[in-house]
C-alpha cells in the first residue's frame, strides 16, 4: 500500500504556516482555452479571476427559477443535502445540485465553465462539490474566513492543490449584501489550523465554521500583507478562485438577497484519498468519492 506524504499538515497542536508546494496554473504555457494568457497570469498572481458577464440575463432567469424550485421543494428541504440557517431555519445551502437538477448539470458541462477549469488545472476534471448558496435579506449569516483546501485536504483527503472553484452570481452582488471577499495572493501560503477534527464535524461547520478556522493573529497577518478584495457585480458574473485562497463573506442584513451557484472542479489526477486529519470521511454529497470526468 502506497503512503502519501502529507505536504500540508493541519489540525495539530499548533497553527503552522507552509509555503505552497504545488503550481497554481497546471496547464502548459500557450495551451489553448477560454482564458487568455494575461488572465492566467493574473489568476496565478492573485489566486482568482473575475468574469463580468459569464451568463446572459435570459440564462440567469432560468437558473434563478431553478434555484427557487429547489429551495421551495419540501422533499429537497427534508433531504440531508439541504443545510438550514441555525436561527431562521431557512435554507442556507443545497449540495449536489448537479445531481439534483439537470439544469445545473448542464451548467457544469458548459464549456464556458468547465473549459476554464480544465485550462487552469491542466487535465480533465470532475466535480468534487456543487451547491447553491442562498443568502436572503434581513439576517442571512456569512461564511467565516477559511481556506477551502484546508478542509478538503484534512476532511476529504485531496492530496494536492489542484482544485478550482467558481462562484456564479444569480443575484446582484452589491458591496453591502454579504459578497465574497478574498485576500489576493494568500493562495501561496498554506495555513494549517490548530485543533483536532470532531467526528461529523461537517454538521456543525456547514452552519458555523469552527474546526479549520485560522487564528485572529494569522488572519491579521495575511490581511496586512495581502489586503482584501470584495467582489461585486451583476447577476451572471462569475469568479474563479484557487482552492487555497483565504476567503469569506459577511452577513446579509440588507433587503437584497445574494444567491449563487458554487461548483468545485478537481483534477482527475488529484482524486480524494483517506482524510489527512479527520477520523472519518465526510459524506459523498460534500466531498465526491466517484471521479468521472465532466463530459
Amino acid at each position: 500500500m502506497t503512503t502519501l506524504t502529507d505536504l500540508y499538515p493541519s489540525r495539530g497542536a499548533t497553527e503552522v504556516s507552509v509555503p505552497r508546494q504545488d503550481p497554481v496554473v497546471w496547464s502548459a504555457p500557450g495551451e489553448p482555452g477560454p482564458i487568455t494568457g494575461s488572465e492566467l497570469h493574473t489568476y496565478e498572481r492573485d489566486g482568482f479571476l473575475p468574469v463580468e458577464e459569464l451568463l446572459s440575463e435570459d440564462e440567469v432567469a432560468v437558473y434563478r427559477q431553478e434555484l427557487e424550485r429547489i429551495v421551495t421543494d419540501p422533499a429537497i428541504r427534508a433531504d440531508g443535502r439541504s443545510i438550514v440557517e441555525p436561527k431562521s431555519l431557512e435554507i442556507r445551502s443545497v449540495f449536489e445540485v448537479h445531481r439534483i437538477s439537470e439544469i445545473f448539470a448542464r451548467l457544469v458541462r458548459d464549456e464556458r465553465v468547465v473549459g476554464r477549469a480544465r485550462q487552469i488545472l491542466g487535465s480533465d476534471v470532475y466535480v468534487h462539490q456543487s451547491r447553491i448558496n442562498v443568502k436572503p435579506g434581513f439576517g442571512a449569516s456569512g461564511f467565516y474566513w477559511h481556506s477551502d483546501f484546508e478542509t478538503w485536504h484534512a476532511e476529504d483527503g485531496l492530496p494536492n492543490m489542484r482544485t478550482v472553484s467558481v462562484s456564479i452570481a444569480l443575484t446582484e452582488n452589491y458591496d453591502t449584501n454579504g459578497g465574497l471577499m478574498i485576500m489576493p495572493g494568500s493562495h501561496r501560503t498554506f495555513l494549517g489550523c490548530a485543533g483536532s477534527t470532531p467526528e461529523d464535524n461537517y454538521k456543525q461547520s456547514l452552519q458555523m465554521q469552527d474546526a479549520g478556522t485560522p487564528s485572529d493573529e494569522a488572519l491579521t497577518d495575511l490581511a496586512t500583507r495581502h489586503g482584501i478584495k470584495l467582489f461585486t457585480g451583476r447577476a451572471g458574473s462569475a469568479t474563479w478562485f484557487d482552492c487555497n485562497c483565504m476567503h469569506g463573506s459577511g452577513d446579509n442584513i440588507t433587503p437584497f438577497p445574494r444567491s449563487n451557484v458554487f461548483i468545485v472542479f478537481n483534477s482527475v489526477d488529484n482524486a480524494a484519498v483517506e482524510p489527512f486529519a479527520a477520523p472519518v470521511r465526510r459524506p459523498d454529497f460534500i466531498g465526491a468519492r466517484d471521479f468521472p470526468p465532466v463530459r
